[in-house]
């Protein structure tokens, strides 16, 4: 098993991030421009670590380095079911966002809806609804619930 540490909160440096050891840290340069396209890059370089070892374990800040990890599976030929443990639905777009959080928006991204800049970036090709179980997803936004009550993702909820 290798552990990588991605000490990033949308795309952004964060201290804190207790990772357990031995592990690798990521430390990309990244561009100044727009949140999308640091993560871009950033979980292109995440994508290019996990499709290099055989036991990746990701150790990240956000819910958004899915999209990295993802597409290294993905460039190893793997195309996994996602089980996405979360309170949250994280499925919004700039559509249905009130707040204009991304963080609010990697498993519609992963599904194809809405921003793609980060899922270009990284290499992911979008998985289809039915591979996707979203598990709890009781804090739903309006436009969000609406979203994944109209999407053929499995909702398993405790409300």
């Amino acid at each position: 098993m290798s552990i990588l540490g991605v000490p990033f909160f949308m795309g952004e440096p964060m201290s804190g991030l207790a990772v357990p050891e031995p592990h690798e840290l990521m430390q990309p340069d990244l561009p100044k421009d727009k949140p999308q396209e640091r993560m871009a890059v950033l979980y292109r370089d995440v994508a290019a670590w996990v499709a290099s070892v055989s036991q990746p374990v990701v150790w990240a800040g956000d819910c958004v380095s899915i999209i990295g990890v993802l597409a290294g599976l993905e460039h190893r030929g793997i195309r996994p079911t996602l089980i996405f443990f979360d309170a949250h639905g994280d499925f919004h777009t700039w559509d249905t966002t009130h707040s204009g959080f991304i963080g609010g928006m990697p498993l519609a991204m992963i599904t194809g809806r809405g921003e793609q800049t980060i899922l270009a970036g990284a290499g992911l090709s979008p998985l289809p609804d039915e591979r996707v179980v979203l598990v709890d997803g009781r804090a739903l936004d309006p436009g969000e619930d609406d979203a994944i009550a109209a999407s053929d993702i499995a909702h398993l909820s405790t409300k």
